[in-house]
Formats: structure tokens, sequence, C-alpha cells
């Protein structure tokens, strides 16, 4: 099943629409798709499309949409993970595919006292994680927020479950025992942690310290297994 993301469509099924330039160019050029085929697509909002091709431009594709699937495979719960970005933006990259293939909503990257990397270029970004909501076919697609401020993200509303992976001598407790259900922010700190001053800050602010077990992990490692992990237990 191959999918194709779309503007948001405001007119009833069935409805003519025209493809973006990057679509438009994958559908003519790498899989020579023909006229009358049909395909799926969807606007990022949960919404699933079924269309055929009305005509062929490597620029403007037109295609009508015949069915739509509303909320598929919506998850009852939100997941948002605060991440600091890594000195490698690869292994951030990296990070972005996955979660976005495993099941996420939102993601912002948090910029903390040990951060070796404050600047990303969110239009890359945004790009991998579109490509990888085609390749597992999510209807939604995640949102990718701006990098904000240690401080600036504590401190602004999260009407969720609120929690911060910490690594300290006696172990707080585990994620999947803190976790109990519902929508939930975690946040994961740079490579060399997060201070002391900012987990006082955050734990002032209602984020319960947890633990992702007893290895260390690397960055992008420890918001896979809390990514993971969230999805897992929603699974019951």
């Amino acid at each position: 099943m191959e999918l194709y993301f779309i503007d948001p469509v405001f007119s009833p099924v069935p409805c003519p629409i025209t493809l973006g330039n990057d679509e438009s160019y994958h559908l003519v050029k790498v899989l020579r798709k023909r006229v009358g085929e049909k395909i799926n697509l969807s606007d990022g909002a949960g919404n699933l499309f079924e269309g055929k091709i009305l005509t062929l431009d490597p620029k403007a594709c037109s295609v009508m949409l015949t069915t739509v699937e509303r909320e598929f495979e919506k998850r009852r719960f939100k997941l948002h993970l605060a991440v600091a970005p890594t000195k490698n933006i690869a292994r951030f990259e990296w990070f972005l595919e996955k979660a976005t293939e495993i099941g996420i909503d939102e993601i912002s990257p948090l910029i903390c006292e040990h951060s070796e990397r404050v600047q990303i270029r969110t239009e890359r970004l945004q790009k991998i994680i579109l490509s990888a909501a085609k390749q597992s076919i999510k209807a939604y697609l995640p949102k990718l927020n701006d990098p904000v401020r240690f401080a600036d993200f504590v401190k602004s509303n999260h009407p969720t479950s609120k929690f911060v992976a910490y690594i300290e001598e006696q172990q707080p407790v585990h994620l999947k025992s803190a976790y109990q259900q519902g929508d939930c922010t975690i946040m994961i700190g740079p490579e060399g942690d997060f201070s002391k001053k900012e987990m006082e800050v955050a734990i002032r602010d209602h984020f319960k310290p947890i633990s992702l077990g007893p290895s260390r992990l690397r960055t992008e490692t420890a918001a896979i297994v809390a990514c993971h992990i969230i999805n897992l237990l929603n699974e019951k």
C-alpha cells in the first residue's frame, strides 16, 4: 500500500484535488502510475482517502477522491516527546523516523543547559517525518514544534501525565510502572543529561522523574524506548 499526503479537504467526497509538486513527481516519474489507477491519500489529520488518477503531470497531478475513512487507526492516547537534539543530527533524524513508525503525536526539540546542538533544520526534519508516515501508513502526521528552551517548555501548559527521564544513583520508578495510560508528555535530555537545576525546576512544575531501565542509553535510544513503552502499554 502506497500513501500520498495532501492538503486538508473541505469539500465532501467525491471531489477532485490536485497533488503537490513532490507527490506528483513521485507518482509520475518514480512509480510511473497511469490514468485511472487507484491510489491512497491522507491529509495527515486522520482521514484516509481512496482516489482515482485523472491526469498525469509531474508538477500537479489531478485525482478524484472517491471514498474516505475517517479517524483511520486512531489511537486512544496522545504522546508528546520533548527530546534534546543530538550533536550528531543523524541520530535525531533516526529517532524522528522510528518514533513516527511506532506512533507519536507531537515532538518538541528541547534546548537544555547541556545541549550540544541548539539549531536544527526543521524543513528537513519535516520531510523525514513525512517519509516515515508514508512508509508506515499513518493517517495522522506527527506535529514537529520549533526548538524550545527547557524553562519555557516546563512552564507551558501540558494537560497530560508529565514525566522526565533522569539518571541518578537511586533509580526512580520505571516508566512502565509510573504511567497509567492516557495522554502523556515525556522529556528526554541531552547526552550530558539534565542539570540538577533543571531537574529541580521540572519537579517543581510537576514532572515526575522516571527511569527507562538500568542501562545508560543514548538520547535517541532513550526516546525510542519511551515511545515504545507507551505504545506497548496502550495495546493492552
